[in-house]
């Protein structure tokens, strides 16, 4: 373009230099940035813009039929309006146009290697993390346009400080929420590894967004075995038990239970020492229930798992404790299946129990637990008559023994009162269990009564005015008919 310029040489023109294609992207991404966009210039006050180095090559970007359709799926609120519905595509050009700037800001910054590369990628991926936060359809047309190889690059450089690796992160988290696609694209990438590599100095800022990104990546089922093997556990481990916030320990901890869903991973688990944290956690109201689920995955994965639970010394009191909390069912039905996996397959764990007074817990789980739970509480306590009986019956086979070799006496002396004194003792004390049964089938059945005649609503004259009637409605009842 040739104009009339006053400072120009004798002839009176020159050549005005043409904006490199970069320039104008730049220009139009700080517009975005700065959301001050019109003739005034950047917000920062800059007065020109250098043009960038040349490139030998430019590299191909991904691209797609895809933005197409997606641009025509989205359906018109405008009701069949030709005008509306114009204006509607205008707009849906008008986003595409901004996303593509900002994913060529982000492939150009890769070419330049000074602080105002490292600027505009920061502010490139700043403006992705806000257009994919909660824009489905952003985040899929930013992962078209090729967004995740160059926000995945950016973890690499540890030139750049935090801020550079803050923004990546955060961009590349919004991209997967909500995306399994996406989830799949920034692991392949190869952002677990440099994730980890990240870890080893991170800071409080940079672990926040390191575990919400494993947090995320880790939901995705083809993602679980990459990230248990790619070493994330201890990582994972200490950003639980030495947290910052209790939003970097809930995550850590929902991190972990995702990755305790595959089998594959418990090992991985147990060699960071996972299970005793899991257990202290339990009384921590906010995190028993995923901790309780992880050791669910534990147990039932691999033998190892069984016998890291029972090392733990406080472990089978603190499951039969859980077993009274009747205002968290879903703890009571996840601590009954721990200790139903280790009362079947250990007979200190099966004495630990009865030691821990768990037979009245389960009992009581039995009459007034969900139905799972007092599946497995009947299950649990079957297992331990059983190991009674046998008790009972060894017991039993010594004392015939003992009988037949002792020599017959007309009298009974002091041993004989003594044998009379330890069995009343044991008759008192079978009355007493016997009392206690039978008081807690009468609550139960009462309870059911109670129930069944609200269901039914019964006339004023017909229903049961006090407890004494259903006391009386129940008191031809046994135990007959119970589940155990």
């Amino acid at each position: 373009m040739v104009v009339r310029c006053v400072h120009a040489d004798a002839g009176g023109f020159r050549l005005w230099p043409i904006f490199s294609a970069t320039a104008v992207r730049r220009k139009l991404l700080e517009v975005l940035t700065c959301g001050c966009g019109g003739g005034g210039g950047s917000c920062r006050g800059r007065t020109s813009f250098r043009s960038p180095k040349p490139r030998m090559q430019p590299q191909p970007r991904p691209r797609s039929d895809r933005l197409a359709e997606l641009l025509r799926a989205e359906p018109s609120e405008c009701g069949g309006d030709d005008e509306c519905e114009a204006d509607a595509a205008v707009r849906k050009a008008e986003a595409l146009e901004e996303l593509k700037v900002v994913v060529a800001a982000l492939w150009d910054g890769d070419e330049e290697d000074n602080a105002g590369g490292v600027t505009w990628r920061v502010e490139a991926a700043t403006v992705v993390r806000r257009k994919a936060k909660d824009d489905t359809m952003a985040r899929e047309m930013l992962a078209m346009l090729g967004a995740i190889p160059p926000l995945v690059a950016m973890l690499d450089e540890s030139e750049g400080g935090e801020a550079l690796l803050a923004a990546a992160l955060y961009a590349l988290l919004n991209l997967g929420i909500g995306n399994d696609t996406n989830k799949a694209a920034i692991v392949k990438a190869g952002a677990v590894h440099k994730m980890l590599c990240i870890a080893e100095g991170a800071s409080g800022a940079l672990t926040e967004a390191l575990v919400a990104n494993f947090l995320c990546l880790s939901a995705l089922d083809a993602n679980k075995p990459v990230i248990g093997a790619s070493g994330a556990a201890p990582f994972l481990v200490r950003a639980f038990e030495a947290a910052a916030t209790e939003q970097v320990r809930h995550d850590a901890l929902r991190a972990l239970l995702n990755l305790s869903i595959a089998a594959a991973n418990v090992p991985h688990l147990l060699a960071t020492g996972l299970v005793p944290s899991l257990v202290a956690a339990i009384g921590d109201m906010s995190a028993s229930d995923r901790a309780l689920a992880a050791l669910c995955n534990v147990v039932a994965a691999c033998p190892e798992g069984r016998r890291a639970v029972s090392r733990v010394p406080d472990a089978v009191p603190v499951l039969v404790d859980v077993l009274n909390w009747s205002d968290e069912a879903g703890c009571q039905e996840k601590a009954a299946y721990v200790l139903m996996v280790l009362a079947h397959r250990s007979y200190s764990d099966r004495a630990a129990m009865a030691e821990a007074g768990a037979a009245s817990a389960l009992l009581e789980l039995t009459l007034v637990g969900t139905a799972l739970a007092q599946k497995r509480a009947s299950r649990i306590l079957e297992i331990l008559r059983a190991d009674k009986g046998k008790q009972l019956a060894d017991d039993a086979s010594g004392g015939v023994v003992a009988t037949v070799s002792a020599p017959q006496e007309r009298g009974r002396g002091r041993a004989g009162r003594e044998e009379d004194d330890d069995t009343e003792g044991e008759l008192d004390l079978m009355s007493n269990e016997k009392r206690a049964v039978r008081q807690l089938v009468q609550q139960s059945l009462q309870s059911n009564m109670r129930r069944i005649v609200r269901r039914a609503r019964l006339p004023r004259e017909l229903a049961p005015a006090s407890a004494e009637n259903l006391k009386a409605l129940t008191g031809s009842s046994t135990s007959k008919s119970l589940p155990f």
